[in-house]
């Protein structure tokens, strides 16, 4: 808090980027972290568990319908399929910054294979904030960088030595 008008004082340097449902509390695990990461694991898990349900009562729906066995068995391999590819990208966007415009071409699949995105955020969540390291990386280069433009030169240059 500045002294003079008791308005906060601004940072120096880099300010870390908050993540969904942690905030800044990833830079020193203070707030209450351990106890985000821990719900943020039952719940992503408890969403996962309800859409499977979900997905249980629509296949059920097909079987009452008697759509046959090629429509259960292709709609069963689509949710399958795509929930992996949900998985392997939600678990890649976690260490390097996806691509905006393959991130827009994946909205789709990332929406049908929504299972696999809530399980890849509930595996990530056992060890780390989902997608922690990423920033972490991201902010110590930004701290470092920053450091490096505002250290100050020792000495005078002018009475500097010179090599022979």
């Amino acid at each position: 808090m500045s002294e003079e008008n008791g308005t906060p004082a601004t940072p120096r340097g880099p300010c870390p980027e908050p993540i969904r449902f942690f905030g800044t509390t990833w830079v020193d695990h203070d707030g209450g972290y351990g106890a985000r990461r821990a719900a943020v694991a039952v719940g992503s898990l408890l969403a996962a568990a309800a859409a499977c349900l979900v997905l249980r009562l629509a296949y059920e729906g097909l079987q009452i319908a008697a759509a046959g066995t090629l429509v259960s068995m292709l709609i069963v391999v689509m949710f399958a399929v795509c929930s992996a590819l949900a998985f392997g990208h939600t678990w890649g966007a976690f260490g390097k910054r996806p691509d905006p415009e393959r991130q827009a071409s994946l909205r789709g699949l990332l929406a049908i294979g929504f299972i696999g995105s809530l399980l890849a955020y509930f595996a990530r969540s056992l060890s780390e904030a989902p997608g922690e390291k990423l920033h972490r990386e991201e902010y110590e280069t930004a701290r470092a960088a920053y450091e490096k433009r505002t250290s100050r030169r020792t000495g005078n240059p002018s009475r500097k030595r010179r090599r022979s």
